[in-house]
């Protein structure tokens, strides 16, 4: 696993969140991972930058996640 790498697998993104690969699908199924998935070629990988601006964001739901970007909001870290 390449921990520096820009976009990251679903196992690794987990790993990266302290998570489980089956939670971090359940998260992204249900709306509760802000970030979402880039497809290239026939592989679903995250943003490591994404995903961690997702944290430091207080880790919102979907729809705030996308409404920050949206209105370009920094969030306060917590």
């Amino acid at each position: 696993m390449i921990m520096d790498a820009l976009l990251l697998s679903a196992q690794e993104a987990a790993t990266l969140l302290g998570i489980a690969r089956s939670h971090l699908h359940a998260m992204h199924s249900s709306g509760r991972l802000g970030p979402l998935p880039i497809s290239l070629g026939r592989r679903t990988l995250w943003s490591r930058q994404e995903l961690g601006e997702w944290v430091r964001c207080g880790c919102p739901a979907r729809h705030e996640w996308i409404q920050r970007n949206i209105d370009n909001s920094v969030c306060k870290a917590v």
